[in-house]
């Protein structure tokens, strides 16, 4: 089974979350960079990802993509949003 994982920047810390249909956001695994200026490298998000259970399906590349934090507001801050999908380590449901 495939998963859509996304990472992405708020406060000034990166977050990489795997995406679980039929689940509580707040019940995704996640992996906090901690405080940085630096997009986390694909090796780090790689490691970090492996950690909650997950790795790359094949051929898969991320995709950046930039929203506004306010919707509909060109004036209010960017954000960067990237995603790339996943499967489970052990090829079974997570």
């Amino acid at each position: 089974m495939e998963y859509t994982a996304q990472i992405s920047n708020r406060d000034g810390r990166w977050r990489l979350y795997v995406v679980l249909m039929g689940v509580r956001a707040s019940e995704w695994p996640e992996h906090d960079f901690g405080p940085t200026v630096a997009v986390p490298t694909v090796a780090q998000r790689s490691r970090a990802l492996a950690a909650l259970g997950f790795v790359f399906t094949g051929g898969a590349g991320w995709e950046w993509a930039e929203y506004y934090e306010t919707h509909g507001d060109d004036a209010s801050p960017v954000r960067l949003l990237a995603s790339i999908q996943v499967c489970s380590r052990d090829g079974g449901e997570s």
